[in-house]
């Protein structure tokens, strides 16, 4: 694994240092990995993250670990308001959907997983904090976006996939909500409905169709992710029994 250390200037200080529970992965959304490296560093721009990932594999390191990167903005994710203070971020390098998106080569992403299995011995990371920063901003990002191979991640325990690839489920949008709810997902962002967690949750989990709708093949893959998640120690409720999400806006 190769680690070169660039540092960035971009970070202040954790609250708790020793409590980092999550990663956010995203991509550079720039035209190249030279661009992304000079705002990561630049003063001005206030954004950096923790370890940037090129095209070939290489691993920058910008920010250590112990210190608060600024990579997450306005987000959300289960418990946690201020995802800055309990993450760690990746950006890996890809032109995103404003630059001609395009897959994450094999290199980067086994580098990707690399990086977080050494992240995860340090750290009491779940599989299910492993996420993207649309699932901690629904309505603001798109990145790493639906040619993020997650699977190939689920496959080395560094993510949660729901496997039961024929089901399908009834369609009810309160049990919907409560299972986004169990899964991570935050209606309570600013200007952030329904439907902007249901599109993210299918460009993570159902990428070739993110529209928004809830049908009864997403609503399988909520109840599989939720479940998953629930194995994590998050408990999945019965919809009716008090203290769950509100009706779908």
């Amino acid at each position: 694994m190769r680690v070169r250390v660039v540092v960035s200037p971009n970070f202040d200080r954790r609250q708790d240092p020793a409590n980092i529970r999550l990663v956010v992965l995203h991509y550079t959304g720039m035209p190249d990995a030279a661009s992304a490296l000079r705002r990561l560093c630049d003063p001005a721009s206030r954004v950096s993250a923790h370890y940037l990932i090129d095209e070939d594999g290489t691993i920058y390191s910008l920010v250590p670990e112990p210190l608060r990167a600024w990579h997450a903005g306005v987000s959300a994710w289960r418990e946690w308001n201020d995802p800055n203070s309990v993450s760690i971020g990746i950006e890996l390098v890809n032109p995103g959907h404003d630059f001609g998106y395009r897959p994450f080569p094999a290199a980067q992403i086994d580098a990707l997983c690399a990086l977080l299995e050494r992240i995860r011995a340090r750290h009491p990371i779940a599989p299910r904090d492993i996420v993207g920063h649309s699932d901690i901003a629904p309505a603001r990002k798109r990145d790493p976006g639906e040619l993020f191979p997650w699977v190939r991640l689920a496959a080395r325990g560094l993510a949660i996939w729901p496997t039961d690839a024929a089901a399908v489920r009834p369609v009810d949008p309160l049990r919907a909500a409560h299972l986004l709810r169990c899964v991570g997902y935050r209606r309570d962002l600013p200007d952030t409905g329904f439907a902007d967690c249901i599109r993210a949750f299918q460009r993570r989990f159902r990428p070739e169709r993110v529209d928004g709708v809830l049908d009864g093949r997403t609503m399988a893959l909520l109840e599989g992710a939720a479940g998953l998640s629930q194995e994590g120690g998050l408990p999945i409720f019965p919809v009716g029994t008090g203290g769950r999400m509100a009706a779908p806006a």
